[in-house]
C-alpha cells in the first residue's frame, strides 16, 4: 500500500502573522490581482494551446485562491473594516461602503459562473467554453480591479486612520486564527 502525501496549501498573506490586519488585507489584494492577471492569461493560453499540463495546474491554482481566500478576505472587509465605516457622518464613506459590499455580491456572482468552467480545466476536462471564460474572465477581472482601487485609494486609509493599532493589530489576530480554522475544517481526515 502507497502512502498518500497531504501537502499543506501554499502559504498566502492570510497564513503569515501580521502586525497589523491591513497588511494581510493588502498582501491579499496583490494576491488578487496576480490571481485574476492569470485568469485572463489561462484563457490567453486554453485558445492557443488547450489544455496542457501548465493550463491545468493554473487552472486549479485560480479555482482555490478564488473559492478560498478570496471569499475570506471578503468575509474579512465585511467583518472589520465595513461596519465602522458604514455608519460613517460622511456621505461619500458610506456611499462606497454600499458599492463594495453589492462588489462583492457581483464577484461572488460572477465567480459561481466562471468556476466549473476553471475547474474542468484544472481536471483536464474539455468541457469548458471558451466564450464563457473570456467574456466572465474580462469582466471578473475589471471589477475586481476597480473594487480594489476603490478600497485602496479610500477605504482603507478611512478605515486605518478610524481604526487604532492595537485594533488592528487584533483584526489580524482574529483574521489569521480564523482562516487557520478553516483551513484545518477543508483538510482531508
Amino acid at each position: 500500500m502507497k502512502a498518500t502525501i497531504i501537502t499543506p496549501p501554499p502559504a498566502t498573506a492570510h497564513t503569515h502573522a501580521v502586525q497589523d490586519g491591513f497588511e494581510a488585507l493588502d498582501a491579499c489584494h496583490r494576491e488578487m490581482l496576480a490571481k485574476a492577471d492569470e485568469l485572463c492569461a489561462l484563457v490567453d493560453r486554453l485558445e492557443h494551446h488547450g489544455i496542457d499540463a501548465a493550463a491545468r495546474t493554473s487552472a486549479g491554482e485560480i479555482a482555490r485562491f478564488f473559492t478560498t481566500t478570496a471569499r475570506e478576505h471578503h468575509e474579512d472587509e465585511e467583518r472589520h473594516v465595513f461596519p465602522p465605516l458604514a455608519e460613517s457622518h460622511d456621505p461619500a464613506v458610506v456611499q462606497a461602503v454600499l458599492r463594495l459590499q453589492q462588489d462583492h455580491g457581483w464577484l461572488e456572482e460572477d465567480w459561481f459562473e466562471l468556476s466549473p468552467h476553471v475547474q474542468a480545466v484544472a481536471w483536464g476536462y474539455n468541457g469548458y467554453d471558451i466564450d464563457v471564460l473570456r467574456e466572465g474572465a474580462a469582466i471578473f477581472a475589471a471589477l475586481l480591479r476597480d473594487h480594489v482601487a476603490l478600497e485602496e485609494s479610500f477605504i482603507y486609509p478611512q478605515a486605518r486612520e478610524a481604526m487604532p493599532s492595537a485594533q488592528r493589530r487584533e483584526m489580524g489576530r482574529e483574521m489569521a486564527a480564523r482562516h487557520r480554522a478553516e483551513r484545518t475544517s477543508r483538510r482531508p481526515r
